[in-house]
């Protein structure tokens, strides 16, 4: 539909007035989405254009250290959060979790997901099978800069391996079946925001996958993992 986009600059005096500055534009009983592209406040839902939102969206992947960004965004989590370093695995959750809906219907033993230092995405989604799947998660580390490249599930019959080494082209391999190709290029900002656009309740699974950070090996919620790096 229609829409219009207004970009304001403040300086001076108005900078710590930015609420004060937007209200006036809104519509009333209109819904808001706040979206930070870069530096976010250290808690959106406190910050005056946050408290003005529905939504809130971040992104870890901007900061110098998004794994205690991370850290900072489960501490600090109020329904309505949320951050695109989640939204770029909407296809790895959803090729996981068609994997295990198939034959056999065994259960997973263990998890080891395997992403650059510097990929909050990364830690994401080994926060995220921790919290759904309950066994033991470990977050390998691979080069920097690579963003998320493996997930293995380990079963008794076999592993469920989803990988991506070039950042572009993922296999998916399964016990007694070939191996599938696909199509899993990093996705871009427009379409994650498309995606977050596209609801406007809290986001509950993104708030577990927080949780679940504190229980995975080597990951973003242990202390003494942290690294610096920007990638997703």
């Amino acid at each position: 539909g229609a829409s219009e986009v207004l970009v304001l600059r403040i300086y001076g005096p108005l900078a710590s007035e930015g609420a004060s500055v937007v209200v006036p534009l809104l519509l009333p009983d209109a819904p808001v989405v706040a979206w930070w592209p870069g530096d976010a406040p250290k808690v959106p839902a406190a910050d005056p254009i946050g408290r003005l939102a529905q939504r809130r969206i971040t992104d870890a992947a901007m900061r110098g250290a998004p794994a205690r960004v991370l850290d900072v965004r489960r501490d600090s989590y109020v329904a309505g959060d949320t951050d695109l370093a989640w939204t770029r695995l909407t296809t790895w959750r959803g090729l996981l979790a068609a994997a295990l809906d198939q034959q056999p219907h065994e259960d997973v033993e263990t998890v080891t997901v395997t992403g650059a230092a510097d990929s909050p995405s990364t830690d994401l989604l080994a926060g995220w099978l921790r919290s759904r799947l309950g066994v033991p998660v470990r977050r390998d580390r691979s080069g920097s800069g690579g963003g998320m490249s493996a997930v293995v599930l380990s079963r008794r019959s076999g592993p469920i391996e989803l990988s991506r080494p070039d950042g572009k082209i993922g296999t998916l391999s399964q016990p007694g079946q070939p191996d599938r190709r696909i199509a899993l290029q990093r996705r871009k900002v427009r379409d994650c925001l498309a995606e977050e656009l596209r609801r406007l309740d809290a986001d509950e699974i993104y708030a577990a996958a927080l949780a679940g950070l504190a229980g995975v090996e080597g990951g973003a919620g242990k202390a003494g993992t942290r690294r610096s790096g920007t990638r997703r």
